[in-house]
Protein backbone atom coordinates (compact mmCIF):
# COMPACT_ATOMS: atom_id res chain seq x y z
CA UNK A 1 0.00 0.00 0.00
CA UNK A 2 1.21 3.45 -0.76
CA UNK A 3 0.53 6.46 1.69
CA UNK A 4 1.43 9.58 0.98
CA UNK A 5 1.86 11.76 4.20
CA UNK A 6 1.27 15.80 4.17
CA UNK A 7 1.55 18.79 6.10
CA UNK A 8 -1.19 21.15 5.69
CA UNK A 9 -3.66 20.85 2.80
CA UNK A 10 -6.86 22.02 1.47
CA UNK A 11 -8.53 18.54 0.74
CA UNK A 12 -6.97 15.60 0.57
CA UNK A 13 -10.03 14.62 -1.67
CA UNK A 14 -8.97 17.68 -3.74
CA UNK A 15 -5.29 16.42 -4.25
CA UNK A 16 -5.56 12.99 -4.67
CA UNK A 17 -7.97 13.93 -7.82
CA UNK A 18 -5.51 16.32 -9.15
CA UNK A 19 -2.76 14.18 -8.65
CA UNK A 20 -4.45 11.44 -10.49
CA UNK A 21 -5.10 13.45 -13.32
CA UNK A 22 -0.72 14.18 -13.51
CA UNK A 23 0.65 10.37 -12.92
CA UNK A 24 -0.41 6.83 -12.74
CA UNK A 25 -1.79 5.61 -9.18
CA UNK A 26 -1.52 2.45 -7.51
CA UNK A 27 -5.00 1.63 -6.46
CA UNK A 28 -5.80 2.40 -2.84
CA UNK A 29 -3.12 4.60 -2.94
CA UNK A 30 -4.05 7.21 0.02
CA UNK A 31 -3.55 10.46 0.98
CA UNK A 32 -3.01 11.29 4.67
CA UNK A 33 -2.93 15.07 5.97
CA UNK A 34 -1.74 16.17 9.14
CA UNK A 35 -3.71 18.90 8.83
CA UNK A 36 -6.52 19.66 6.18
CA UNK A 37 -7.63 23.04 6.33
CA UNK A 38 -11.19 22.32 4.02
CA UNK A 39 -12.06 19.32 4.72
CA UNK A 40 -15.34 18.87 3.11
CA UNK A 41 -18.66 16.45 3.84
CA UNK A 42 -21.98 15.61 2.52
CA UNK A 43 -23.38 18.38 0.72
CA UNK A 44 -20.62 20.91 0.74
CA UNK A 45 -20.23 20.92 4.70
CA UNK A 46 -16.82 21.53 6.12
CA UNK A 47 -15.28 18.82 7.95
CA UNK A 48 -13.66 20.46 10.91
CA UNK A 49 -10.52 18.45 12.55
CA UNK A 50 -7.93 19.72 15.24
CA UNK A 51 -4.64 18.81 13.20
CA UNK A 52 -2.24 15.79 14.69
CA UNK A 53 -5.29 14.35 16.27
CA UNK A 54 -7.45 12.84 14.13
CA UNK A 55 -7.33 10.76 10.91
CA UNK A 56 -8.10 12.80 8.03
CA UNK A 57 -7.46 11.08 4.36
CA UNK A 58 -8.83 10.26 0.70
CA UNK A 59 -7.66 6.66 -0.81
CA UNK A 60 -7.95 5.88 -4.86
CA UNK A 61 -9.77 2.83 -6.02
CA UNK A 62 -10.07 2.01 -9.12
CA UNK A 63 -12.62 0.03 -11.26
CA UNK A 64 -13.26 -2.11 -14.15
CA UNK A 65 -16.99 -2.70 -15.62
CA UNK A 66 -18.40 -0.35 -12.37
CA UNK A 67 -21.79 0.78 -13.55
CA UNK A 68 -23.10 4.45 -12.26
CA UNK A 69 -25.89 2.68 -11.37
CA UNK A 70 -24.52 0.67 -8.71
CA UNK A 71 -22.73 3.92 -7.32
CA UNK A 72 -24.24 3.42 -3.70
CA UNK A 73 -21.89 0.04 -3.31
CA UNK A 74 -19.01 2.25 -2.50
CA UNK A 75 -20.66 3.94 0.38
CA UNK A 76 -21.98 0.28 1.64
CA UNK A 77 -18.44 -1.39 1.21
CA UNK A 78 -16.60 1.85 3.09
CA UNK A 79 -18.98 2.17 5.62
CA UNK A 80 -19.20 -1.37 6.44
CA UNK A 81 -15.25 -1.95 5.99
CA UNK A 82 -15.01 1.41 9.08
CA UNK A 83 -17.59 -0.61 11.39
CA UNK A 84 -15.16 -3.96 11.06
CA UNK A 85 -12.38 -1.79 11.71
CA UNK A 86 -13.95 0.14 14.85
CA UNK A 87 -15.32 -3.35 16.36
CA UNK A 88 -12.17 -4.83 16.52
CA UNK A 89 -11.35 -1.69 19.14
CA UNK A 90 -14.24 -2.41 21.29
CA UNK A 91 -16.16 1.25 20.48
CA UNK A 92 -19.53 1.04 21.38
CA UNK A 93 -22.64 0.70 19.88
CA UNK A 94 -21.41 1.35 16.30
CA UNK A 95 -24.13 2.31 13.57
CA UNK A 96 -24.29 4.03 9.96
CA UNK A 97 -26.60 7.46 9.77
CA UNK A 98 -27.75 7.03 5.72
CA UNK A 99 -26.00 7.50 3.62
CA UNK A 100 -22.64 7.14 5.44
CA UNK A 101 -21.92 8.87 8.93
CA UNK A 102 -20.65 5.91 11.52
CA UNK A 103 -21.49 6.89 14.78
CA UNK A 104 -21.05 5.12 18.34
CA UNK A 105 -24.40 5.48 20.07
CA UNK A 106 -26.20 9.03 18.68
CA UNK A 107 -22.36 10.78 18.15
CA UNK A 108 -20.80 11.12 14.91
CA UNK A 109 -17.28 9.75 15.04
CA UNK A 110 -16.95 9.23 11.41
CA UNK A 111 -17.87 11.06 8.06
CA UNK A 112 -17.43 9.70 4.50
CA UNK A 113 -16.79 11.47 0.97
CA UNK A 114 -16.80 9.40 -2.14
CA UNK A 115 -16.61 11.60 -5.15
CA UNK A 116 -16.65 9.28 -8.50
CA UNK A 117 -14.48 9.72 -12.38
CA UNK A 118 -16.57 8.65 -15.14
CA UNK A 119 -16.58 7.58 -18.28
CA UNK A 120 -19.79 7.31 -20.15
CA UNK A 121 -22.05 5.23 -17.49
CA UNK A 122 -18.93 3.04 -16.10
CA UNK A 123 -17.26 4.56 -13.19
CA UNK A 124 -13.69 4.50 -13.62
CA UNK A 125 -11.85 5.77 -10.45
CA UNK A 126 -13.37 6.49 -7.20
CA UNK A 127 -11.40 8.85 -4.33
CA UNK A 128 -12.73 7.99 -0.77
CA UNK A 129 -12.04 10.75 1.74
CA UNK A 130 -12.65 9.57 5.49
CA UNK A 131 -12.27 12.10 8.61
CA UNK A 132 -12.47 9.98 11.37
CA UNK A 133 -11.96 11.36 14.90
CA UNK A 134 -9.54 9.99 16.96
CA UNK A 135 -7.58 11.39 19.92
CA UNK A 136 -9.56 14.53 19.82
CA UNK A 137 -11.00 15.62 22.78
CA UNK A 138 -12.88 18.75 22.44
CA UNK A 139 -14.94 20.17 19.76
CA UNK A 140 -15.81 23.24 20.62
CA UNK A 141 -19.69 23.93 20.34
CA UNK A 142 -20.25 21.20 18.24
CA UNK A 143 -22.87 18.71 19.61
CA UNK A 144 -23.63 15.39 18.82
CA UNK A 145 -19.88 14.79 18.16
CA UNK A 146 -17.65 12.13 19.67
CA UNK A 147 -13.73 10.64 19.00
CA UNK A 148 -12.42 6.98 19.93
CA UNK A 149 -10.55 8.31 22.71
CA UNK A 150 -13.07 10.36 24.00
CA UNK A 151 -15.52 6.45 24.23
CA UNK A 152 -12.88 4.43 24.72
CA UNK A 153 -10.44 6.09 27.01
CA UNK A 154 -7.26 5.24 24.95
CA UNK A 155 -4.97 7.00 22.88
CA UNK A 156 -4.93 5.48 19.90
CA UNK A 157 -1.40 5.07 16.84
CA UNK A 158 -2.55 7.25 13.92
CA UNK A 159 -0.33 5.37 11.24
CA UNK A 160 -1.45 2.12 12.65
CA UNK A 161 -5.16 2.85 12.54
CA UNK A 162 -4.98 3.88 8.69
CA UNK A 163 -3.16 1.04 7.76
CA UNK A 164 -5.57 -1.13 9.54
CA UNK A 165 -8.86 0.85 7.28
CA UNK A 166 -6.58 0.34 4.34
CA UNK A 167 -6.81 -3.34 5.03
CA UNK A 168 -10.49 -3.55 5.83
CA UNK A 169 -11.19 -1.41 2.52
CA UNK A 170 -9.56 -4.02 0.22
CA UNK A 171 -10.94 -7.02 2.35
CA UNK A 172 -14.72 -5.53 1.55
CA UNK A 173 -13.88 -4.42 -2.19
CA UNK A 174 -13.19 -8.08 -2.59
CA UNK A 175 -16.31 -9.24 -1.01
CA UNK A 176 -18.21 -7.00 -2.99
CA UNK A 177 -16.43 -8.91 -5.56
CA UNK A 178 -16.72 -12.55 -4.57
CA UNK A 179 -19.64 -12.41 -2.11
CA UNK A 180 -22.02 -10.20 -4.82
CA UNK A 181 -23.87 -6.71 -3.47
CA UNK A 182 -26.35 -8.61 -1.54
CA UNK A 183 -24.82 -9.97 1.38
CA UNK A 184 -22.89 -6.76 1.94
CA UNK A 185 -26.58 -4.42 1.09
CA UNK A 186 -28.17 -6.79 3.59
CA UNK A 187 -25.47 -5.92 6.94
CA UNK A 188 -25.76 -2.19 5.65
CA UNK A 189 -29.08 -2.33 6.12
CA UNK A 190 -29.06 -4.40 9.48
CA UNK A 191 -26.92 -1.49 10.87
CA UNK A 192 -28.73 1.52 9.91
CA UNK A 193 -29.40 3.83 12.84
CA UNK A 194 -32.65 3.93 14.05
CA UNK A 195 -33.72 1.16 11.56
CA UNK A 196 -37.79 0.16 12.23
CA UNK A 197 -37.52 2.48 15.28
CA UNK A 198 -39.96 5.33 15.38
CA UNK A 199 -38.21 8.75 14.11
CA UNK A 200 -38.83 12.25 13.34
CA UNK A 201 -37.53 13.77 10.30
CA UNK A 202 -37.93 17.36 8.56
CA UNK A 203 -38.11 17.91 4.82
CA UNK A 204 -36.97 20.44 2.40
CA UNK A 205 -39.28 22.94 3.72
CA UNK A 206 -38.63 22.48 7.49
CA UNK A 207 -41.59 20.32 7.97
CA UNK A 208 -41.65 17.93 10.55
CA UNK A 209 -43.01 14.59 10.25
CA UNK A 210 -43.27 10.53 11.40
CA UNK A 211 -41.55 7.21 10.19
CA UNK A 212 -40.34 4.29 10.46
CA UNK A 213 -36.66 3.53 8.57
CA UNK A 214 -37.33 0.39 6.45
CA UNK A 215 -34.36 0.35 4.24
CA UNK A 216 -32.44 1.50 1.37
CA UNK A 217 -33.41 1.59 -2.12
CA UNK A 218 -30.53 -0.14 -5.07
CA UNK A 219 -30.16 4.11 -5.92
CA UNK A 220 -29.42 4.75 -2.39
CA UNK A 221 -32.19 6.37 -1.36
CA UNK A 222 -33.67 5.75 2.18
CA UNK A 223 -36.94 3.95 2.12
CA UNK A 224 -39.34 5.33 4.83
CA UNK A 225 -42.72 3.99 5.97
CA UNK A 226 -44.78 6.94 6.40
CA UNK A 227 -48.57 6.43 8.12
CA UNK A 228 -50.67 4.14 6.71
CA UNK A 229 -48.13 1.91 5.70
CA UNK A 230 -46.91 4.07 2.93
CA UNK A 231 -43.04 3.44 1.81
CA UNK A 232 -42.00 6.45 0.28
CA UNK A 233 -38.15 7.31 -1.13
CA UNK A 234 -35.82 10.14 -0.09
CA UNK A 235 -32.65 11.22 -1.29
CA UNK A 236 -29.78 13.31 0.38
CA UNK A 237 -31.38 16.82 0.13
CA UNK A 238 -35.11 15.59 0.37
CA UNK A 239 -34.93 14.55 4.02
CA UNK A 240 -33.00 14.93 7.85
CA UNK A 241 -33.21 12.51 10.16
CA UNK A 242 -33.77 14.47 13.52
CA UNK A 243 -33.57 11.39 16.08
Amino acid sequence: MHILKLNAIDSTNKYLKELLLSKALEDFTAVWAHEQQNGKGQMGAKWVSKPGKNLTFSVLKKHDNFNIEHQFLLNVGVSLAILDVLRRLSIPDLSVKWPNDILSGTTKICGILIENTLIGNQIQASVIGIGLNVNQLSFNNLTNVSSLKLLSGQTFNLEELLKSILEGLKVKFLDLENEGKNVLWNTYEENLFRKDKPSTFSNKTGQLFMGFIRKVSTQGKLVVELEDAVLKEFDLKEIKLLY
